[in-house]
């Protein structure tokens, strides 16, 4: 158990409310041979897509998309002008990439590889990439890993598979639970007086106004068309009584969508109104068999199987490269447990490695289960390496072993 060293679905809706429904990755064009060269040429849609496509964007690949700059024309003398904003596609060969979660955008930085009016070749320049925005990306080396993400970014059948409000008095926060990433929709916080003592005639007016809030979130950013249900989790009562304002204002206003899917609305326990929370969430049986056939739910069965081997059979249990890259060598792997971070590694032998160790398990009989790092059951894998294995049997003596990290 050793560590070591296309088109998309609509989206409608707007400040006022109305129904958002998350949309899938567009593929306009592509090109491409596993383990060759190619491009594909795609439009993110959503958070989600921008999370596949920061997964796919290494260094040294080339990106083009429309990117701006602002310009001097000149208007008059020499030095005198008006500056101009100039839009115009760009081809940069990647040397850094950054992602922001929250602002659901990338940053590309490298230099300019196309001969350009604005930028000179071989200058460096920023591209920014955000959502509704084409990407062609053109890699010397595609992998199957690369391929298969792309397909499912772009299936509209892959969408987000829950919704979960996790809530608490004055606080809750709203989450989509997608086939790749977990996405906090909304966050709201109010001030709620005691019960007790001189505030306590401004108890219920605060929590009608904390739940109206609430309300709104739900509405404005859960598509039932999409998701398979609603979880409304937190400790204590608050999400009971949440329920129940719910259901009288779904009839009240007449909101047919709520109405109409009451009965994929549930309540379940959680410890806390935080985005931790929901690993406790995922696990308990009840929402297991709402999301039984879904990635999510998946990742979280084989995550606890793992974790529960680990505590009652910790010779089946491994983690670390070096221990799983040993057992994968004999053939013990019965399920191999990967974070998607370790194939944006920046060194291409690298990734090479973790497609082989992929590969090498599954010619075994074996199962390789990719988790994303941005589900709370990724997380999880990243605290122990994101890298782990169930075994088919007991290896006792490479338990003991010290065992080099074959990946530095």
């Amino acid at each position: 158990m050793r560590g070591g060293a296309g088109g998309g679905l609509e989206a409608r809706g707007g400040r006022g409310g109305g129904w958002v429904r998350l949309v899938k990755m567009k593929l306009l064009k592509k090109k491409v041979d596993v383990g060759g060269a190619g491009f594909v040429k795609l439009v993110p849609e959503d958070p989600e897509d921008m999370w596949h496509l920061y997964n796919l964007v290494c260094e040294g690949d080339r990106v083009t998309c429309k990117t701006f700059r602002k310009v001097r024309k000149e208007t008059g003398g020499e030095g005198q002008g008006d500056t101009e904003r100039m839009k115009f596609n760009l081809t940069v060969g990647v040397e850094s990439v950054e992602y922001d979660g929250e602002a659901q955008r990338m940053r590309l930085k490298g230099r300019n590889a196309t001969e350009n009016k604005w930028v000179g070749l071989g200058a460096y320049h920023t591209l920014e990439v955000e959502p509704q925005r084409a990407v062609s990306l053109e890699k010397d080396v595609w992998d199957r890993v690369d391929l298969d993400r792309i397909q499912k970014a772009c299936d509209p059948g892959a969408t987000a598979d829950l919704a979960a409000l996790l809530l608490q008095e004055g606080q809750a926060i709203l989450c989509l639970v997608g086939g790749s990433c977990t996405v906090v929709r909304a966050r709201i916080e109010s001030s709620i007086p005691k019960k007790r003592g001189a505030a306590a005639a401004g108890y219920d007016k605060a929590m009608e106004k904390f739940f109206a809030k609430a309300l709104a979130a739900v509405t404005r950013h859960v598509d039932f068309a999409v998701v398979k249900c609603l979880i409304l989790a937190g400790p204590g009562f608050t999400k009971d009584e949440f329920l129940k304002y719910l259901d009288l204002e779904a009839s009240r206003q007449n909101l047919r969508p709520l109405i109409e899917n009451r009965r994929k609305v549930f309540l379940t326990h959680a410890s806390s109104a935080y985005k931790h929370s929901l690993k406790e969430v995922l696990a308990q049986e009840n929402v297991m068999a709402q999301i039984k056939d879904t990635q999510a739910a998946q990742e979280v069965k084989v995550l606890e199987r793992f974790f529960r081997m680990l505590s009652d059979e910790p010779e089946r249990a491994f983690y670390g490269p070096g221990h799983v890259s040993a057992a994968a060598e004999l053939g013990a792997v019965e399920d191999l447990l990967l974070s998607d971070e370790l194939f944006r590694n920046k060194m291409p032998a690298t990734r090479r490695q973790y497609m082989a160790l992929v590969d090498s398990v599954k010619e075994a009989g074996g199962k390789a289960h990719i988790f994303s790092a941005m589900h709370v059951s990724g997380e999880q894998l990243g605290k122990l390496t994101g890298i782990c294995a169930i075994l088919r049997f007991p290896l006792p003596d490479l338990e003991d072993a010290e065992v080099d990290d074959p990946f530095s």
